[in-house]
């Protein structure tokens, strides 16, 4: 029998071992390059949805939000850019601050029983007025959430009967700083507070005569991708929930700035 060489046993066993480590080597660098490439496997890629389902839209701890509103569309509205993410928002005939031809239109869809609502309205909307001026365009559009908010629908009713004679932003003023009497008796207790025909005032409220108004505005926000509030569109870009003044100030230098 030949004598076994244990020279050339040992390097047979170590060119085994460098074979499986240049393996594993390869093997990490070839995942760390994809990692690079590609970014990290995104969560709804990962996570379970079933067929059929939609993706639950993250909800903010600045935003109000409901899931029961039904998808009421209206055939006019323009759809959110599936491309640039803009969108066309109109400003309708609703009261605005600001000239029309500002370089800067913001569009806010806003609940009066909406407690971020009202922090943006008396905290950020006054920075934002007194910071830009003639600049800035602002425009407030109804959205009611009613299955959270029973109030809302007529508040908001309420506040275009006061914008009938001039005095909408006085009035809905009122209505942010006493969102918890906002019954029908408090919004007419309202208009008497500031001096508004009373008797035209409680006629406009007590016929719904600006519900079907309330309801487009909802209806619009709704085909818009508002499912919240506030939700806001700076020149068509979507701006969620009641942000700090240096969000709207960022979003609104950069459209300044074009």
């Amino acid at each position: 029998m030949p004598k076994r060489n244990d020279d050339e046993l040992f390097v047979v066993k170590k060119s085994h071992i460098y074979l499986v480590i240049a393996t594993v080597l390869s093997f990490i660098a070839g995942m760390t390059v994809r990692s690079l490439l590609l970014g990290p496997m995104p969560y709804y890629l990962v996570a379970s949805v079933p067929p059929g389902t939609a993706s639950p839209t993250p909800t903010s701890p600045h935003l109000e939000a409901t899931a029961t509103l039904s998808p009421i569309l209206s055939p006019t509205a323009a759809q959110p850019s599936p491309t640039a993410g803009i969108v066309q928002v109109s400003a309708d005939d609703d009261p605005a601050i600001g000239p029309q031809d500002a370089p800067a239109l913001i569009v806010e869809f806003s609940d009066f029983q909406c407690s971020f609502c009202a922090r943006f309205a008396t905290e950020t909307l006054g920075q934002i007025v007194d910071t830009y001026g003639d600049q800035v365009r602002f425009v407030y559009r109804d959205f009611p959430l009613t299955s959270m908010h029973p109030y809302a629908q007529k508040a908001a009713e309420a506040s275009q009967c006061a914008f009938e004679q001039g005095k909408y932003w006085q009035y809905s003023d009122l209505l942010f700083q006493n969102q918890q009497a906002l019954d029908v008796d408090s919004l007419k207790g309202y208009a008497q507070q500031l001096g508004l025909d009373t008797d035209a005032f409680n006629e406009c409220l007590d016929s719904g005569q600006y519900a079907s108004e309330v309801q487009k505005d909802l209806s619009e926000g709704q085909s818009y991708g508002v499912t919240g509030t506030p939700t806001f569109f700076i020149n068509g870009r979507l701006l969620r929930g009641a942000k700090p003044f240096s969000a709207f100030q960022a979003m609104i230098e950069e459209e300044l700035a074009r």
